[in-house]
């Protein structure tokens, strides 16, 4: 019997969300040979007692158990030896603040697979927050702008049950003329698409958007090729822009003069042109106030010069003056807004912690039973016995550091 443990989540913030759910452990356990425990958490979205009740046993110490997993990072000092782990531990694009976790994975000889490089044979990831970060961020942008012009108002998500909650005031605000633009074609953007469709506001096309003036709010929805334009004037090709970024130009400004909220949900490539600098955003025709920066992606690795810094749930906008290049107080005039929250997903974490579950049960527990005879698992494992396996070894000089 494989025996898997769910940690608690020990990162700063804390983080509510939880890779199953109680009824996700129950029904691992009835489809699969694994028995699962859960360690006692004050914090997890889904209380001890809603997994006692439901048959689930708790468990402190979770020395014994084969795998172990999480959501976000593990706190170095909560590492076990030579165990196997399975969180978020963003570190495959080298970034230095999780350098000295994954220093401390390989020192403790620990088998680490990431959910964010867990992918079929074509490459597709398996497993993902995404869709509900997109919900969130949407809901977030729409927010804030209403924040930020006091024409209408909406709760904020992580105030909220569920999302069901939310649904129902949607259907009770009336929202003011707005345009709204979007970008991205994956799972983010889907996300991003049906919460702005669940407050009611109408899809329309880029070219509608960019022509016609609208009596209510819209969004329209635009992937690369409606932004961006190879320099030497060859036709737009999705594969060449993705190999060779830098030979593309934006042409994201006929959008910037005509949106008031810009929703970004777009993978971002750093040889890829920005959406636009921080001298577009001086222009007087620049009509954009609020920027939902979903990816949220920091400057200088950003399509959105002006998302500077992360924001917190608490506090989750702050304020970019285009004049000086800094960030400041939000709602002023002469400055833009910008949510750049980079957890989003825990402001819905029991609906997040559902969807996400339900991706683990059905699509990745059955393969980490196989062990190394899963391609998945193996594609998926970024160390393995005291150092990185070859399809990351990428990675060694920024271990190095």
């Amino acid at each position: 019997m494989f025996k898997i443990g769910i940690i608690r989540e020990g990162k700063i913030p804390p983080d509510a969300r939880v890779a199953l759910t109680p009824e996700q452990c129950i029904q691992a356990q009835q489809s699969l040979p694994v028995s699962i425990v859960v360690q006692p958490s004050p914090i997890r979205c889904y209380q001890d007692n809603e997994y006692i009740r439901m048959g689930v046993t708790m468990q402190e110490d979770l020395s014994d158990c084969d795998v172990l997993i999480g959501v976000k990072e593990v706190p170095v000092d909560k590492l076990m030896d030579d165990k196997t782990y399975l969180f978020f531990s963003h570190t495959i694009k080298k970034q230095a603040y999780n350098r000295h976790l994954l220093q401390t994975i390989i020192q403790r000889r620990i088998r680490m697979i990431d959910y964010e490089v867990l992918t079929n044979e074509r490459g597709e990831r398996l497993i993902a927050f995404g869709f509900y970060a997109g919900i969130v961020g949407a809901h977030n942008g729409i927010w804030a702008y209403g924040q930020r012009t006091g024409l209408f108002h909406l709760p904020r998500l992580y105030q909220s049950h569920d999302y069901a909650e939310v649904l129902d005031v949607y259907k009770k605000t009336q929202l003011p003329p707005m345009r709204i633009i979007l970008t991205g074609g994956g799972r983010v953007a889907a996300g991003a698409v049906k919460n702005l469709l669940d407050m009611g506001i109408r899809q329309v096309t880029p070219a509608e958007f960019l022509e016609q003036d609208f009596p209510e709010a819209v969004f329209t929805q635009i992937h690369a090729a409606d932004y961006a334009v190879h320099k030497a004037g060859k036709e737009f090709s999705k594969s060449d822009f993705y190999a060779n970024g830098q030979d593309y130009e934006s042409v994201f400004a006929p959008f910037a003069h005509r949106a008031d909220v810009f929703i970004n949900g777009i993978f971002y490539d750093k040889k890829a042109p920005r959406f636009f600098s921080v001298q577009d955003m001086q222009h007087p025709d620049f009509s954009i106030k609020t920027i939902a920066d979903v990816t949220c992606d920091i400057m200088p690795d950003s399509s959105v010069p002006s998302t500077v810094q992360p924001s917190k749930i608490a506090d989750p906008v702050y304020g970019f003056n285009p004049a000086t290049g800094q960030a400041c107080a939000p709602w002023q005039n002469d400055c833009v807004d910008v949510m750049a929250i980079d957890n989003l997903p825990s402001e819905l974490p029991r609906d997040a912690s559902e969807f996400f579950g339900r991706q683990l049960l059905d699509r990745i527990l059955p393969e980490l039973v196989k062990g190394r005879q899963s391609d998945v698992i193996r594609r998926g494992m970024i160390t393995e016995n005291g150092d990185l396996t070859p399809e990351f070894e990428y990675l060694r000089d920024f271990v190095n550091g």
